[in-house]
């Protein structure tokens, strides 16, 4: 009878490929054949497809169909496809004219009554679809405010697959259009006043805050560790629009967002059980692999209490991502990657028995130093700042005056990230923080005096010391003169950033 062709988008981790999908209705042995390395979803939706538009009122062709997906070499997964190939049988059987198929995306999952129901990872794939070049899109009503949030498309909501046929078929009323994008209000963070004492740990918190350094908080139960890592988050700049696209593409992927906020405008704060597995960590599953902790935590906070109760194996896996700042997954289906540039808080007792004071623990030092090897060299090494914190009877009325709330705190961090931003960027590089400059750069072009660095040299020679710890701690001393409104580092901010380092659990 006829051949016509619709448009749907494969996602590859958070990025998406568009997919031509094609329907061929004609003689033959009566059959719905369909192409295109479709997985056990997709391979289904023939059935939940012939049901919905049959429940529609519509015929199904009572010839063979054949159904093409393309590249027919990309793997391809999910219920997404059901509206797109619904529309395209469709319209090759002649039921429905094919003009407005050839500019749209078409995204949903058909219930067998002919109901769209909302999928995962609009936002990608509407990116996706607007790269290539489509100029519509028709996605379920659930996700329209995800959906809104891309410009240059014209984005369109429907509820069942009759109101998608009508509109095809020329109605413009048939479908709901996206409503303004809206950006949701910060969400509340807790406030640092709440944390008793704890100068160097507060401390500690503000200069990880101000340069996007990794941090380690260590000392006995309820001396305020997991307290001061959740107002890490409060203290972090709101993200840039460019950056909550990208993290709301990742929670969407994921299937965390909500339709009441579907932008993610602050930084995310995920925090794990020590039972997470590697998968739960980092992504994993079978097919293409699905993100992991630390991809949700891309631009924000991944906060792992207990530590040293994590596996090994589980810990290690975050030292690409802490070095590259992305997750790479491979998979028989194929290799996704997912951003994961976030800051590490750890959270450690001293031993497993973890008494209020150090001289009442019961361990044996091989107890000790098995719990304490779960945090290997090669990561610690990754860790900038590393805090002990005071055990509660120590700190009692240390503080006269009151503890500063996150407000004041986050002042001085913004100005601190301004003065990084700006020194960068006037040297045409694209470094925001300065975590993120690459250690080469920091020995060519910003080279520090060597009176500066004579303290990093000495730790070298003796072996206290790698290279990569040198960087870092030339990355915080950096930091702490931006704090200090210093032009560049002292011997004094050296100094601080080197003891940062030799605190160890």
């Amino acid at each position: 009878m006829g051949l016509a062709r619709a448009w749907s988008v494969a996602l590859f981790g958070v990025d998406g490929v568009p997919v031509e999908i094609e329907a061929d209705v004609g003689a033959g042995t009566v059959k719905t054949q369909l192409l295109g390395l479709p997985d056990a979803a997709l391979h289904e939706s023939k059935d939940r497809v012939r049901a919905a538009i049959r429940n529609s009122a519509h015929d199904w062709p009572s010839q063979r169909v054949t159904l093409g997906l393309s590249p027919a070499a990309l793997p391809k997964g999910g219920a997404g496809y059901d509206l797109a190939l619904a529309s395209v049988v469709l319209a090759a059987a002649g039921t429905i004219p094919a003009d407005r198929l050839a500019t749209t995306v078409l995204l949903g999952e058909l219930a067998l009554d002919g109901r769209l129901r909302a999928v995962r990872g609009v936002l990608p794939s509407l990116l996706a679809a607007r790269r290539s070049g489509l100029l519509q899109a028709v996605v379920p009503v659930e996700s329209l405010a995800e959906a809104s949030l891309v410009e240059g498309l014209a984005i369109h909501g429907a509820t069942t697959l009759t109101e998608v046929v009508t509109w095809l078929r020329g109605d413009d009323t048939a479908l709901t259009p996206a409503p303004p994008p809206e950006c949701p209000a910060l969400p509340p963070s807790a406030d640092l006043a709440d944390v008793v004492g704890q100068p160097e740990a507060r401390w500690a918190l503000e200069v990880a805050a101000a340069g996007a350094h990794h941090l380690l908080l260590s000392g006995p139960p309820g001396t305020g560790k997991t307290m001061l890592a959740q107002r890490l988050s409060g203290l972090l700049p709101p993200l840039t629009t460019p950056e909550a696209l990208e993290v709301t593409a990742i929670h969407s992927v994921a299937g965390l967002l909500s339709t009441e906020a579907p932008l993610v405008n602050a930084p995310p704060f995920i925090a794990l059980h020590h039972s997470a597995s590697v998968a739960a960590l980092v992504g994993g599953g079978t097919g293409l692999a699905k993100p992991g902790s630390a991809s949700k935590a891309h631009r924000g906070v991944l906060f792992l209490d207990e530590a040293c109760e994590f596996s090994r194996v589980g810990l290690d896996a975050l030292r690409t991502a802490l070095e590259e700042g992305e997750v790479r997954l491979a998979r028989q289906a194929g290799t996704v990657r997912y951003p994961a540039r976030f800051q590490l808080v750890l959270a450690t007792n001293t031993c497993p028995c973890a008494p209020p004071k150090e001289i009442d623990c019961t361990c044996t030092p091989r107890d000790r130093r098995r719990y304490l090897t779960k945090l290997s060299g090669p990561l610690l090494d990754r860790v900038d700042l590393r805090v002990r914190m005071r055990p509660l009877t120590a700190m009692n009325g240390a503080e006269v005056s009151s503890p500063e709330p996150t407000e004041v705190v986050r002042h001085r961090v913004l100005k601190a990230r301004t003065r990084a931003a700006t020194r960068w960027s006037s040297h045409g590089e694209p470094w925001l923080t300065n975590a993120e400059v690459p250690g080469p750069a920091l020995r060519r072009e910003f080279a520090l005096p060597r009176q500066t660095t004579a303290l990093l040299d000495r730790a070298l020679s003796t072996g206290a010391l790698t290279g990569r710890g040198a960087d870092r701690c030339i990355r915080v001393a950096w930091t702490l003169a931006d704090l200090a409104e210093a032009p560049q580092p002292t011997p004094a901010h050296v100094a601080a950033a080197l003891e940062f380092r030799e605190r160890r659990p």
